[in-house]
């Protein structure tokens, strides 16, 4: 009869923060940077690549994609209220009835 393997629980991946990465970068050598961390090279070379290729630190692209999702936020937010006041327009001013306004 087989034994079956005991399950193990799934191996959690980390995440760095911007500074840790921009440390990390400023060392001698992705290979070197990456045996003294504890990190996969590749992992090293992947921020090395994305901070060349947008000409900014992690920090800033992290910065940059929380206003990003803050933008996002808001704007689903004043959808939300101009369909609202659409609904709400639709009821107080019936198609058919003039609107009296003093522009006019």
């Amino acid at each position: 009869m087989k034994n079956k393997k005991e399950s193990t629980a799934p191996a959690v991946r980390s995440q760095y923060t911007a500074p840790f990465k921009e440390q990390a970068l400023e060392r001698d050598g992705i290979p070197r940077v990456a045996q003294d961390l504890g990190l996969s090279q590749s992992m090293g070379y992947s921020w090395r690549t994305k901070r060349r290729q947008t000409g900014q630190s992690c920090e800033d692209q992290t910065l940059q994609h929380a206003e990003i999702a803050r933008l996002k936020r808001e704007n689903v937010r004043l959808e939300e209220e101009v369909a609202c006041l659409n609904k709400a327009a639709a009821y107080l001013c019936p198609l058919g009835t003039s609107r009296n306004h003093p522009n006019e």
